[in-house]
């Protein structure tokens, strides 16, 4: 991260534009409807995040609001982040027979559940949006919730909330993108509303909607430079089989280089943050408009660190490399997901374990450092496999690395694989897809060693050459954990 200095270094750098301001949310002058957003997130409550502390703003809710206003609708943001669930809970209480909307991912179910209940006891209208929901649409309905959005939100929400009031909440039927129960309690899905061709046309995200100062604040405190995020683009339109495509499908649409640098500029002038979060499934997906994107920055006089991700495919030429660190990036993250190419193809990333390792040997190369991403316990890993992951984070050596165990997300094709063997401990109400339980596949103790047994050989790998003592004690408690595993795995297939 930047410090103090680097933000010094911006301020000089950054001059006030002569261009014309970037289209921000401009409320006509009679409100038509008001409606409440807000998400089930709260950071009081995640004793890990509050560990990280490296919170971002609700970007979707957010450009929601500026879409809505536009339209001459009254809107309220709950930023459930920084608030409190019995704060919400109330102001909720204190506008009965409203509209409540709220946004759904896979760790907010028991929250948005509980909000639904809320709204609902004091017959508010309450309608859903976000991958979650649109996973679980009957599940959602039938806990009280009026209307599911399927897909992007801003067009269908605006008409949705118009027809509302001469329809009611049971017959939506001529409203695209949504489900929702008619009047004999069955489940309707209408058709599928088409995608905003042109993301220049929607307005930026709403941001004085909310306190981004809590955000900026967060970070300083506890990385001594300040963060926030933003969106070039929208959807991915890669297959990797477990990843959800929930809302944007397998598109891919971009705003013009033009229109991205005026909100950075905006958000410059505005709230002067140490560096970005460039939010996109893929940045590197389009090596001209990178090109094209870093002149609209240096017209303006814009150089911000910046951090985001990229697939390693994207990101196999110098020029490519070049044109990020010239645009500020100081870290970027891979998906490396795994080792083995049998893994990395059954999981059809389209990608090759050497593709990744080039990726980070560019990026090194030229300054950057390289974050990555693994998964343990995909369908089809063996020990052989965990073996090369291990190998080849050594070999790859990226400056950090996090991993996880994979989880079945409803809706997609690595879900459907494993469909039968599905098994969730818990009530669907107070679990997430995190929780399902895959049968015959090692338990989390596994999967535990297998970290043990990666960071300490990786760490034996860096030292070795400036302490082989230490290295000789790592190496040891990596080999302890891998042959646990391997005793495990024996007894597994008797």
């Amino acid at each position: 991260m930047r410090g103090t200095t680097a933000q010094e270094r911006i301020r000089r750098r950054v001059r006030r534009q002569r261009d014309p301001p970037p289209r921000l949310a401009e409320p006509q002058a009679r409100a038509m409807a008001h409606i409440l957003l807000t998400h089930g997130y709260f950071l009081a409550e995640d004793e890990k995040e509050r560990q990280i502390m490296k919170p971002y703003p609700p970007l979707g809710l957010l450009y929601l609001s500026a879409y809505l206003k536009t339209r001459g609708h009254s809107v309220e943001v709950y930023d459930s982040t920084f608030g409190t669930r019995a704060e919400l809970l109330q102001k909720i209480g204190h506008a009965p027979g409203g509209l409540v909307g709220i946004y759904t991912n896979l760790i907010t179910r028991s929250s948005v559940l509980q909000i639904i209940r809320a709204a609902r006891e004091v017959d508010s209208t309450v309608i859903l949006g976000g991958p979650e929901s649109a996973n679980y649409s009957s599940e959602y309905l039938n806990a009280g919730a009026d209307v599911v959005v399927i897909g992007e939100g801003e067009s269908t929400l605006a008409e949705l909330i118009a027809t509302l009031p001469t329809t009611g909440p049971r017959a939506l039927h001529a409203v695209r993108g949504i489900v929702f129960k008619d009047a004999a309690g069955m489940p309707v899905h209408t058709a599928e509303r088409a995608k905003i061709s042109d993301l220049d046309t929607l307005p930026l995200p709403d941001r004085e909607a909310i306190d981004h100062q809590k955000y900026l604040d967060a970070w300083r405190t506890h990385h001594g430079a300040s963060s926030i995020n933003l969106i070039t683009a929208r959807g991915c339109p890669y297959k990797c089989t477990w990843c959800s495509h929930a809302v944007y499908g397998y598109s891919h649409r971009r705003r013009s280089p033009e229109n991205v640098a005026a909100e950075v500029a905006w958000i410059v002038e505005r709230y002067n943050p140490d560096q970005l979060w460039y939010a996109d499934d893929v940045f590197t997906i389009s090596h001209p408009w990178l090109q094209q994107y870093s002149q609209q920055l240096t017209r303006r006089g814009l150089h911000l660190p910046f951090e985001t991700i990229t697939r390693a495919d994207r990101l196999q030429s110098e020029a490519a490399v070049i044109a990020l660190r010239e645009l500020g990036c100081y870290r970027i993250w891979i998906g490396s997901e795994s080792g083995s190419q049998k893994i990395l193809d059954a999981m059809q990333r389209g990608v090759s374990v050497e593709q990744v390792r080039r990726a980070v040997k560019l990026a090194h190369k030229h300054g950057i450092r390289v974050g990555m991403f693994l998964m343990w316990g995909y369908e089809g890993e063996e020990l052989e496999d965990i073996a090369a992951t291990v190998e080849h984070v050594k070999e790859s050596n990226p400056d950090i690395f996090f991993t996880t165990v994979s989880y079945p997300i409803k809706g997609t094709p690595y879900f459907d694989a494993v469909k039968d063997k599905v098994r969730l401990p818990v009530a669907w109400a107070e679990a997430s897809d995190r929780d399902y339980f895959i049968g015959g596949r090692y338990g989390r103790d596994y999967y535990r060693l297998a970290d043990v047994w990666l960071r300490n050989e990786v760490e034996a790998f860096r030292l070795a050459a400036t302490d082989p003592g230490r290295a000789a004690g790592l190496m040891e408690t990596a080999r302890q954990a891998r042959d646990e595993m391997s005793r495990v795995t024996a007894a597994h297939a008797l």
